[in-house]
């Protein structure tokens, strides 16, 4: 939460603009926003849009934690979804919330809003008693918003991806101590 805190007044943000809960007449115009923020990324597969249709139609959807951003004039340019992961280990498991994906149309990125997304589903998050969250992203962006290598917290990912792009944050220190064991995503992330 010292994060949130310290990240509230992001600098270069969209005047005016309204983070909140995403709504259904939201969808189509999520589901393109994601298809072209990830457009030109060569790290994409491309078809975030479509996990994110998937993971709707899923248990693993959270509702309250699929924010929007929208800015006066331009309406929704960003969106983030945050949604049912778990921690397994021999113990047993923890849920924790995984952001994935975090989007901003490319007109508006590098201005705040992605930051500003991202910390609010963290607050919302942390409201709603979860310890912390989790996500594959990238290396030099996601620490800046507390994120720090899972394998630090003894969390390990179920993807051939760098150690270093698999992080995890806690809404309060020390909330992850104790969680450790393999990430379990729903299978609509394989699909």
């Amino acid at each position: 939460m010292d994060k949130i805190r310290e990240h509230e007044n992001l600098r270069g943000c969209a005047e005016g603009m309204l983070i909140r809960t995403e709504e259904p007449g939201d969808f189509d115009i999520v589901r393109e926003l994601v298809r072209l923020s990830f457009k030109d990324m060569e790290e994409s597969d491309h078809t975030e849009h479509l996990l994110v249709d998937r993971i709707r139609r899923s248990d693993a959807y959270i509702p309250a934690l699929s924010l929007v951003a929208e800015v006066p004039g331009a309406g929704v340019v960003g969106h983030v979804m945050l949604s049912k992961v778990e921690v397994v280990s021999e113990k047993g498991s923890v849920a924790l919330p995984g952001v994935a994906p975090l989007s901003v149309l490319p007109g508006f990125q590098r201005k705040g809003i992605g930051g500003r997304l991202l910390l609010e589903a963290h607050r919302r998050a942390a409201e709603a008693g979860y310890r912390g969250a989790l996500l594959l992203g990238h290396k030099d962006y996601y620490p800046r918003f507390g994120y720090r290598r899972a394998s630090l917290f003894g969390i390990r990912f179920p993807f051939d991806a760098p150690v270093e792009c698999c992080m995890a944050v806690e809404f309060r220190p020390g909330s992850l101590d104790g969680v450790h064991g393999e990430v379990r995503y729903p299978s609509v992330f394989f699909e």
